[in-house]
């Protein structure tokens, strides 16, 4: 079904694959008469030339990247404007779009939500961009149907920001990169590898595009065959497969923790761009005659069959088949994997779903930029023609990812049939995807058509003894399963004859609802600021010497960013940044925040010219033993605040909040055997923490104790890749090391500044 290759591979004209082996280069040599150089064969990668043609370093080995749009949705506009304001922002210098698909329901905190969406339109107004109404569009359709263009880049503030179906180099990043870009700056990174992704065969009938993203990702996640690297889709298979069918499997390479990713392009994408009224904006895109690839994944689509992700990560996968068939050895694992995770804090339990052998669901969901496509909705109305959900415990909800779609469906009628059956239409809304919608009861079983289902995502309150467990499947094994009322079920299980429609697409209702300011600016607008809208507080530039406090301790094998700060009703304060940190590991460690707030005590006192061993009296006995090897730390040279330990931090969403926040709360850094995604390093490094890492084994250290790292400025101006540091204990110091790894020299500049907007303030 799929193979991963050991080493690279290159590709003659899109099709033939040579393993680099010894047996493969030579039969390369005797194909081509010579074994091309890799140097030269890995231009032929059609991104290594998108990312060429936006490169403004001179320097193909060190990337200094330009986009041509933004996007970002209304729980991260707001922050990423308010960091561009306090750095200078005049206007944007290039399309930005601010959709309103997180925050709609504007029901948590009064008017907060709804002040947010105002905001986000009067900065359209004034800076010169592009603003979404609530429950238009979600942020990704909406590129899809307006932004996306062949051989073009696009940076979103969400982690799902991924259009490379499209030919569109997509990547999904923290606001502060957002920012950057905002104030004519650029998203430097090293040169990522490329790793190709060879599609053949066609899929079975009933086998969707989330079966085939579902065996990606169980295949590739765990031995992190593609992290920070860009996927690129080529093969023969491609042509068997739909616009929609693509944009299905791409957006959801986010989940294997990749880069980026990028696809050849032909007439079915020429097709879907006519649709949308921009031909113009079709570009083929194929590898050149011999490309070379860092790693290799053929996938044989005829071989995928329904999957599903089972609580509590995308990659927790099976086949339906193999599930049902294994019912209670797969239940018994998932609960003692979640326990992990979970801790005693909830019972949870998942054998206890099985009625007569089945497994019984309570709660079906269709929603968002990964199902709520036009042929997932199509597809599970031809299923579900003429049945009944039933009325019993189960439930299912179909969100169009936009109006356009949704009013298409009602026009073709397969809103009709799909309401007939008891299932509940609703409007474009990523709210179940983190918790903001159709929360299902306490041990609720949910099956959904999104991207992710970590622990404390869906609705989950670990604190108040509530759990909600999601799997992920596809849109048509989910009908199949509402056909059954409620019993899992494979939609390669019944005969279905679908329809195919063909999507007609209509833009007059966003030419009657999107604000398009066409790039121009109008400085005279005021901005809407509601009470909810706050600006960053002050952030001090990086001291010579630290003196640290370990306030949590996570052992968990990765820590996602929705453990480090909690989505669901919290969203709506993240244009708070006090209010929302109070938030900060409330479902993994509620008592970090207060532990955070003690110690940020001392740099506060510091700040203000007064003692920090008055503000917080068991400081001293950190300070004496510092003073045995390092008299000369004191007044002017010191900070002193909270860092936290987890072994692989930053899994799923782009939130840059995950790592504000822990700043606010007065943190200089994180330490980890490994940073889970590159979005959340450079959220910390962004933010003025310093990103430690620490090499495998027993810790020096543990919850409670202080550290001191000294000549910490020293260290980050010279590039040093090594850091000496001391756990305090019994009076003493006692050393071990950190590493910080490379960091370009604006990077180092921002943490010795003590964050971005301090880097930009003039």
């Amino acid at each position: 079904m799929i193979k991963l290759y050991d080493g690279g591979a290159y590709v003659l004209n899109g099709t033939e694959l040579v393993a680099d082996t010894e047996e493969g280069r030579a039969a390369l040599a005797a194909k081509l008469g010579t074994v091309p150089e890799k140097a030269e064969a890995r231009k032929q990668t059609i991104a290594y030339g998108i990312l060429e043609s936006h490169n403004t370093s001179g320097d193909m080995e060190k990337l200094q990247i330009r986009f041509d749009k933004l996007t970002s949705h209304d729980i991260t506009f707001v922050g990423i404007i308010q960091t561009a304001r306090a750095s200078g922002l005049e206007k944007f210098p290039m399309p930005y779009v601010l959709t309103n698909c997180h925050n709609s329901l504007c029901a948590v905190g009064g008017t907060i939500n709804e002040d947010d969406h105002m905001f986000g339109l009067s900065c359209a107004k004034r800076y010169g961009g592009v603003y979404v109404p609530p429950h238009q569009a979600v942020i990704h359709q909406f590129a899809r149907e307006m932004l996306a263009a062949g051989g073009k880049m696009i940076l979103g503030s969400d982690s799902h920001t991924r259009y490379g179906a499209l030919g569109t180099m997509a990547m999904g990043e923290g606001g502060p990169e957002l920012v950057k870009q905002l104030l004519n700056q650029t998203y430097d990174i090293p040169m990522p590898e490329v790793v190709g992704v060879h599609l053949s065969g066609c899929p079975a009938k009933g086998v969707g595009p989330q079966d085939v993203a579902l065996a990606i990702v169980g295949a590739v996640f765990d031995c992190g065959y593609v992290n920070n690297k860009v996927m690129e889709f080529f093969g023969d298979g491609i042509a068997n497969l739909s616009a929609d069918f693509r944009i299905g499997i791409d957006v959801m390479t986010t989940e294997t923790t990749c880069l980026s990713s990028i696809w050849k392009t032909d007439e079915k994408i020429e097709e879907f761009y006519e649709i949308h009224g921009r031909r113009e904006d079709y570009v083929e895109l194929n590898p050149g005659p011999v490309a070379y690839y860092d790693g290799m994944i053929e996938i044989d689509l005829s071989a995928i069959r329904p999957m599903i992700a089972m609580p509590f990560h995308p990659s927790n996968t099976y086949t339906i088949e193999e599930l049902n068939a294994n019912l209670d050895d797969i239940l018994a694992d998932c609960e003692a994997r979640a326990r992990v995770s979970l801790g005693e804090q909830v019972a949870f339990s998942l054998r206890d779903k099985v009625r007569g052998g089945k497994l019984y669901v309570d709660q079906g969901i269709i929603a968002g930029c990964a199902g709520g496509g036009f042929e997932n909705i199509c597809a599970a109305a031809d299923i579900l023609e003429g049945k009944s959900i039933g009325a019993d415990e189960f439930t299912l909800s179909v969100y169009p990812a936009s109006m356009p779609i949704y009013m298409e469906l009602v026009k073709n009628g397969s809103a009709a049939r799909l309401m007939q059956t008891g299932a509940v239409l609703k409007t474009a809304f990523c709210g179940p995807c983190f918790g903001a919608g159709d929360t299902p009861s306490n041990n609720g079983f949910s099956i959904r058509h999104s991207t992710r289902n970590f622990p404390n995502r869906e609705g989950s309150k670990l604190q108040s003894g509530q759990i909600a467990s999601v799997a992920l499947m596809d849109a048509r094994s989910i009908a199949a399963t509402a056909a059954n009322r409620g019993y899992l079920t494979a939609a390669t299980d019944l005969d279905v004859e679908y329809r195919g429609q063909k999507y007609v697409f209509d833009q007059k209702i966003y030419e009657n609802r999107v604000f398009d300011s066409k790039g121009v600016a109008d400085p005279t607008v005021p901005i809407h600021f509601g009470p909810n809208i706050k600006d960053w507080p002050a952030m001090s530039p990086l001291p010579e010497y630290l003196v640290l406090k370990l306030v949590s301790e996570i052992h968990d094998p990765v820590t996602t960013t929705d453990e480090l700060i909690s989505s669901g009703e919290t969203s709506s304060y993240r244009s708070n940044p006090l209010g929302l940190a109070e938030f900060t590991l409330s479902r993994k460690d509620p008592a970090y925040v207060g532990r955070a707030k003690e110690i940020q005590k001392a740099q506060k006192a510091i700040e203000a010219g007064s003692c920090p061993l008055k503000a917080v009296p068991e400081l001293k006995a950190a300070f004496d033993a510092i003073h045995t090897q390092y008299p000369e730390v004191g007044k002017g040279n010191v900070g002193v605040g909270s860092t936290i330990f987890a072994v692989k931090p930053g899994d799923g969403s782009a939130r840059e909040q995950a790592a504000s926040c822990q700043k606010v709360l007065g943190g200089w850094a994180n330490i980890a055997h490994s940073y889970a995604t590159k979005r959340y390093r450079s959220n910390l490094i962004n933010w003025g923490m310093l990103p430690f890492l620490i090499d495998e084994g027993e810790l020096p250290f543990a919850n409670g104790d202080y550290l001191f790292v000294p000549h910490i400025t020293q260290a980050v101006q010279n590039g040093d890749t090594q850091v000496k540091a001391y756990v305090i204990r019994d009076g003493a110091l006692q050393e071990f090391e950190l590493r910080l790894g490379e960091m370009t020299a604006d990077e180092r500049e921002i943490i010795l500044k003590g964050c971005l907007i301090n880097y930009n303030r003039v």
